[in-house]
């Protein structure tokens, strides 16, 4: 028999890709479901972005391409991030992965050596500590309770770091919470980063443009100059631009660190899709009219989820600044017993009641480091949104 590395055992499968296959699943038996756990755009990719494949494609642009991205599109996202973010990058520090989860895994393995530590406030994406622990590391969760909008606070990131902290993911506007920083609230953060040298900065910045009410983005090498040379900022096509099959992910930082992670990458996956680097080419540099009026549409969906979901007893549904997730406490019906007879006595136990019941998926909040709660993704239709949440508020009126 052969032998599965222990390294395996330390790590679990992402719960929000197994929620989708589960809901996936019971569709295929027949069964009424509304999934509501991918975090995916239900829009399509822009009809000028799947004509430049195409075009690439006719061209004969489907060979190897160099290890971390074509020319062309690095130059594009040299230019994104001074357009958009006011960050002057050079080529050689740009990477080009296969999503932005490989870019971080490349950027964690690059530099963690056994017993370093990762500060990641909590709730977070659920691949953040996984990555870290195959990458030898020690994550370090931070909590951001609901009363402070799941931020986290100045106080409680000096407190986390140590000597032995190589790092900090931040990720805003955020999965699952859908929180942002106010300019203030970073420069907040980077303060405390600044006195601390030793420690980097991986910001995961994928749902920079679903941001809402005015509010403007922000990242920390452009709020603190001064983190420049630390910081690794990450970002994607696939939100933004509903490319999430693409497979396309970069990021901009030090030259040595990009070098490094790039090292890597020709001995795991060589170059992303040469394809999807040709149709990413023509997302950053195409037009981009749509990706205000997609905003527009997801914050139309979360004002409804939120109002609907607060009607439910037992939940308590804030209001996120971005992403297409919101998530809501459902401290209040732990302790309640279904219909027949088996008490919740978890956010795991409450997401399995509504599945199993009402035919709603969604994910627990223990998944992202945070109960008890739950994550919803608005990314489907106002039709879909308005059944699913009227559903969850017949499941909770059931419990006694």
């Amino acid at each position: 028999m052969i032998h599965i590395a222990s390294r395996l055992g330390r790590i679990k499968p992402s719960p929000s890709s197994m929620a989708s296959q589960r809901a996936r699943a019971l569709k295929a038996q027949g069964r009424d479901i509304i999934a509501l756990s991918s975090g995916e755009p239900d829009f399509d990719t822009p009809d000028h972005i799947k004509d430049a494949a195409q075009r690439a494609m006719a061209a004969g642009q489907t060979k190897y391409t160099n290890t971390d991205g074509t020319p062309e599109l690095k130059r594009a996202v040299v230019a994104k991030f001074k357009r958009e973010n006011g960050l002057t990058y050079a080529p050689e520090q740009i990477t080009v992965g296969t999503g932005g989860k490989q870019v971080i895994y490349n950027a964690m393995m690059a530099t963690l050596e056994p017993g370093d530590e990762v500060v990641i406030p909590a709730p977070f994406w659920v691949s953040y500590p996984d990555i870290v622990v195959l990458a030898e590391g020690t994550p370090v969760p931070v909590s951001c309770p609901q009363n402070n909008g799941y931020k986290v606070r100045a106080a409680d990131l000096d407190a986390a770091i140590t000597p032995k902290t190589r790092w900090l993911i931040l990720n805003a506007p955020n999965n699952p919470s859908g929180a942002a920083y106010t300019r203030a609230e970073m420069k907040a953060l980077t303060d405390v980063l600044m006195r601390h040298p030793h420690v980097g900065v991986l910001t995961d910045d994928m749902y920079e443009h679903i941001i809402y009410d005015g509010l403007g983005f922000c990242t920390p090498a452009e709020v603190e100059p001064g983190l420049y040379e630390r910081t690794l900022t990450v970002n994607g096509v696939s939100k933004t631009y509903a490319m999430t099959g693409w497979r396309i992910g970069y990021a901009g930082g030090p030259a040595p660190l990009i070098k490094a992670m790039a090292k890597l990458q020709s001995q795991s996956t060589s170059n992303p899709s040469s394809i999807g680097q040709a149709a990413a080419l023509a997302a950053l540099d195409g037009p981009q009219d749509f990706v205000k009026q997609r905003a527009a549409a997801f914050q139309q969906r979360r004002d409804r989820v939120v109002a609907m979901l607060n009607q439910c007893p037992g939940l308590a549904c804030p209001k996120p600044e971005g992403a297409f997730y919101v998530y809501p406490s459902c401290a209040g019906v732990i302790g309640k017993r279904m219909p027949e007879g088996k008490t919740i006595q978890t956010d795991e136990d409450f997401v399995l009641y509504l599945l199993e019941s009402e035919g709603v998926a969604v994910v627990h909040g223990a998944a992202y480091g945070m109960s008890p709660y739950f994550r919803i993704s608005y990314a489907t239709s106002m039709a879909q949104l308005e059944d699913a949440c009227s559903r969850i508020k017949r499941a909770c009126e059931r419990l006694a």
